[in-house]
């Protein structure tokens, strides 16, 4: 990781944090570091002083608060895409609020972003443990979410006007980028309010976020998908078994669906460039495929080919560009070369994308989700702000919102994971020279 830029990683914070804190537990505080590379050739470079390592702060309860707790009011909203694990996070959030600290003010934001605009008429829902009792059994957000940009002024003027001390904003980049926005505003205006954002997006794309919440619960549904995928294409002679997934920039979930089930023949990700036609093309190969073993599995995550859709133009509500379907043109484009060369074959085309991401989180998700809302709460509370909560190196961590949104992590196809789905499903360098 010595080739990540250096960016300051301190956390900015309200004073004077003043009120003590109600809770009888071992404290964080603020000294404690944890090291963003821990690589030995970083370590060997920061001894000789060639390098400067980057210190993330230690998550965790704080001896002294921000916010009295019995006068503070929270407030929570979901925005984006479903992910498995919102209401569970929101849960989290509610509970250690209430039965934690003693927050008995909590409102959640209804219909994202949309929820901190007073023009849209979205009247906030008032959160209680009652309320969360049984959410995180369901899938989805009881909040309800939405995308697209809003204005900022209109948003902090919310926040001002409900008397809002903490957000917490649960969301993926355009999430982020939205609440560092909100933070910086409250501060241009010399106002003392917390926004703590708790990174969410199925595609795990959340650069110095090692994992993030809903992941593990989404490709293992689309480990479900292909495994019933290879039993449709083992089943016909020359059978093909093709499974698009989500991954708009970054094929996590397509790579360790691959990993986790070992029946996939062939893994399309956005990262690795891919060729059709051609000698080394995917077609080529998949007919050689069925000549050897009679059948065939491919996954390809939604980024992936978008090479093939130069003409595509717009944009979505959160901004991004607008995707070709790659599960739908890999179809066509199969059947038409199959049946151009003569051949028998079946394609069953399965696309599990709205039920991976609508599903209720499995318990290992559950427990990490847990964890993000209290980490979240507790950083709020000490008067935190513009960060989320992460995990790295096996350990909670606030980070800056601005170092998350710089990048996109994504796989690199250098590295052990894209390493491991080669060996596992045998493909070939699918790019011609």
């Amino acid at each position: 990781m010595l080739d990540t830029p250096y960016f300051d990683p301190a956390i900015t914070q309200l004073v004077p944090a003043r009120f003590p804190s109600p809770l009888v537990t071992h404290f964080s505080d603020d000294s404690e570091k944890i090291v963003l590379d821990v690589s030995i050739e970083a370590l060997e470079k920061a001894r000789s002083g060639e390098y400067s390592p980057i210190l993330l702060e230690l998550a965790g309860p704080r001896e002294r608060l921000f916010f009295e707790p019995l006068d503070c009011r929270a407030a929570i909203v979901t925005c984006g895409g479903l992910c498995p694990g919102i209401n569970d996070v929101i849960r989290a959030i509610v509970m250690n609020l209430w039965h934690t600290y003693g927050c008995r003010d909590i409102l959640g934001i209804r219909w994202g972003y949309e929820g901190l605009v007073e023009r849209s008429r979205h009247e906030p829902l008032g959160l209680t443990p009652e309320v969360v009792d049984k959410i995180h059994e369901q899938g989805g957000s009881i909040l309800g979410s939405s995308r697209g940009a809003q204005d900022i002024s209109e948003m902090v003027d919310f926040l001002e006007n409900r008397g809002i001390d903490i957000l917490f904003a649960i969301g993926g980049d355009g999430t982020l980028r939205a609440a560092h926005a909100i933070a910086q505003e409250i501060l241009a205006r010399g106002l003392k309010r917390s926004v703590i954002a708790i990174p969410k997006t199925i595609d795990n794309d959340i650069n110095f976020v090692a994992k993030s919440f809903g992941f593990e619960t989404a490709f293992a549904t689309a480990v479900t998908a292909i495994a019933s995928a290879h039993t449709e294409a083992h089943a016909a002679r020359n059978g093909i078994g093709l499974v698009k997934v989500m991954g708009r920039h970054s094929g996590f979930i397509a790579a360790n669906a691959v990993l986790a089930n070992r029946d996939a023949n062939f893994c399309l990700v956005p990262e690795v460039d891919f060729d059709l036609a051609g000698e080394n093309g995917l077609l080529t190969a998949l007919r050689k495929r069925l000549a050897k073993r009679g059948h065939a599995v491919i996954v390809v995550a939604e980024g992936a080919g978008q090479k093939f859709f130069a003409d595509l133009s717009g944009t979505d509500k959160s901004g991004n560009r607008k995707l070709g379907d790659i599960g739908l043109f890999l179809k066509e484009k199969i059947e038409s070369f199959l049946r151009d060369a003569g051949m028998d074959f079946t394609v069953k085309y399965i696309d599990p994308s709205y039920i991976v991401r609508s599903v209720p989180a499995i318990p290992n998700d559950s427990v990490f989700c847990g964890f993000l809302g209290q980490m979240a709460v507790h950083a709020g509370m000490a008067g935190k702000t513009d960060m989320l909560v992460g995990l790295w190196n096996n350990m909670f961590v606030h980070l800056p919102i601005q170092a998350a949104i710089s990048s996109r992590k994504a796989i690199d196809p250098k590295k052990k994971l894209w390493m491991s789905v080669l060996e596992t499903t045998g493909q070939p360098d699918l790019k011609n020279p």
